[in-house]
């Protein structure tokens, strides 16, 4: 299956949830904020949000400061 993360086009293994998808990125659930097709994703779906083909991800880093 093939997906769009942060613009790059990517292959993936079908099925594939949003939580599967960021721990094979290494990428902290509790630090980013994720956009699927255009739809903020609440992190409490991240196990049950299934993506499928064409699916556009956007992964937006927290960053804390002042």
């Amino acid at each position: 299956m093939r997906i769009t993360v942060n613009g790059q086009s990517r292959d993936v293994q079908a099925p594939l949830t949003l939580a599967r998808l960021l721990e094979s990125l290494g990428v902290n659930p509790k630090a980013v904020v994720v956009e699927r097709n255009l739809r903020i994703i609440d992190r409490t779906v991240f196990d049950e949000e299934g993506l499928g083909e064409g699916d556009r991800i956007e992964i937006i880093r927290l960053v804390g400061g002042g």
